[in-house]
């Protein structure tokens, strides 16, 4: 046998006995681990810092909600002190969280393809009998799944954490699908880092460049995170109308309006100058507080004005949770069916 026909036979060989999935994971394991460990890293703080400061919060909120009456001035105080100590702390934490995602998306994955196809080792992973679906799933499939399942773990952690706030009297500040929480537990957190991942495989592949890939993922998911928010979250069900009403506080109010005695919308401007004539009395109710008779609503409402809002109840929070984590994952498929196209039809 020569050294053609052995070159050969050894080719037909491989083409006949793909390299095993088993193998490909422990290659992708060793090749990624890093990455894997950064993002293992990144949740393992936060979950430590969230326990650390969490754990006395909630002590301290246990103590607030044993108070009794709760109508009472005391159990108001407590309320507010609770909220004073605790709430800027929690709420530029949600703010961090927010990004998340997208640093996962942009430095784990983005780099995964992009530094193959940037330094030329793809050409050589395609000659030992993986090809080129199978290396791309390899590499992608089996990151996405794990570091989305670490974020689903997570958002269990930071739902304890943030529960206080959107129990009881809270809810006011913070309802359930408060833009600043709703995709940080539920499913939404574990589906927006999925989408991340997605974004920053196909950023990778079009980009072919490490950095830009990283900067691109992040400009992608940021777009899609605000078009998200302010436009499509609140159009998932049709907003409820109400007039004249007092919402629950788990109410996410979406707009507001007046209307004339004819039933027609008034115009900013003209709200401000009928407004103008506004001068609350007010009663002593306590040695040391007073109370407005009628607020600004009242007032309009009592001179024959309508106030009108749109909302969504707290109640939607979980229908939302499925149409946004549905969304999302069908997003994340088809962004990883496009990769994985690109990489097929990629000359080598």
């Amino acid at each position: 046998m020569s050294a053609l026909t052995m070159s050969a036979r050894l080719g037909n060989d491989t083409a006949l006995r793909p390299v095993p999935w088993r193998r490909m994971a422990w290659v992708t394991w060793r090749q990624h681990r890093f990455a894997l460990a950064g993002v293992a890293g990144l949740l393992g703080a936060l979950a430590a810092y969230l326990l650390y400061t969490g754990l006395p919060m909630h002590h301290a909120y246990a103590a607030v909600t044993a108070c009794h009456p709760a109508s009472s001035l005391a159990c108001s105080n407590a309320i507010g002190d609770f909220d004073t100590v605790y709430w800027s702390t929690a709420e530029a934490i949600a703010v961090l969280l927010q990004v998340v995602p997208a640093l996962i998306g942009a430095f784990a994955v983005a780099p995964i393809l992009a530094r193959e196809l940037e330094t030329g080792t793809f050409r050589y992973a395609w000659t030992q009998g993986i090809g080129r679906t199978r290396w791309t799933l390899a590499k992608l499939v089996p990151l996405a799944v794990t570091v989305a399942a670490a974020a689903g773990a997570f958002s269990v952690l930071f739902y304890w954490y943030f529960k206080p706030f959107v129990d009881q009297g809270l809810q006011i500040r913070l309802p359930p699908l408060a833009p600043l929480v709703f995709d940080l537990h539920g499913v939404a957190f574990a589906a927006w880092t999925l989408a991340a991942c997605s974004i920053g495989a196909l950023a990778g592949m079009l980009i072919r460049r490490v950095v830009p890939a990283i900067a691109a993922t992040m400009a992608a998911w940021a777009g899609l995170a605000l078009t998200a928010g302010l436009f499509l979250r609140q159009h998932y069900l049709t907003p409820l109308v109400a007039h004249n009403a007092n919402l629950p506080g788990s109410a996410w109010i979406i707009s507001s309006w007046y209307t004339g005695r004819d039933g027609k919308p008034l115009s900013p401007a003209a709200v401000s100058q009928f407004l103008q004539g506004y001068h609350p009395t007010a009663k002593q109710v306590g040695p040391n507080s007073v109370q407005t008779n009628l607020d600004p609503v009242g007032y309009i409402t009592q001179h024959g004005y309508t106030f009108w809002v749109t909302y969504q109840p707290g109640s939607r929070f979980w229908p939302f949770q499925w149409i946004e984590g549905g969304y999302l994952l069908g997003l994340s498929v088809l962004l990883l069916a496009a990769t994985i196209w690109l990489v097929r039809h990629r000359a080598a």
